[in-house]
């Protein structure tokens, strides 16, 4: 998926989160990114999606990522996102959302991708392709069914 890179973000003083979430946003596909918080236990993995790649998915998926997985429940009742302000870094705002787990990502007031659970962006990514492969727009559609008309029977072949 995308780009794969590892990231130590420390202080909001530091500009490596605004090197990157530029990189990404240049970049415009999903960039895979380990941050290793300073003061924090433990690596966090994100996806960073472009927010136009975000919608397409979201268009083209049948319905929404299931709310909870096996792996996920007992992290969920320990961890809770804390209130906070929003984090920036240089041009950059990342607003955490509580519910979800999903951080968007602003430029000069416009969301521009949002950090993802890797899982829930591989799955999106997956049900939006299986769906879209599976579509025909109406002019498609008919040129289709003009050509299978066309098509000698299975008797006749």
């Amino acid at each position: 998926m995308g780009i794969r890179m590892d990231v130590v973000a420390g202080y909001p003083v530091n500009d490596e989160m605004e090197r990157v979430l530029g990189l990404a946003e240049a970049v415009g596909e999903p960039v895979t990114v380990t941050f290793l918080w300073e003061g924090r236990e433990g690596a966090e993995r994100a996806v960073l999606v472009p927010a136009a790649t975000l919608a397409l998915w979201e268009h083209w998926a049948p319905t929404a990522y299931p709310a909870g997985d096996a792996g996920d429940e007992g992290r969920a009742e320990t961890e809770q996102p804390e209130l906070a302000h929003p984090a920036e870094f240089g041009a950059f705002t990342l607003f955490r959302r509580r519910v979800g787990g999903r951080t968007a990502v602003a430029r000069g007031g416009v969301v521009v991708a949002e950090l993802l659970d890797p899982d829930e962006a591989h799955w999106l990514q997956e049900q939006a392709r299986n769906v879209r492969q599976g579509f025909m727009d109406p002019q498609q559609k008919a040129a289709f069914e003009e050509f299978l008309a066309r098509q000698p029977s299975h008797g006749e072949q």
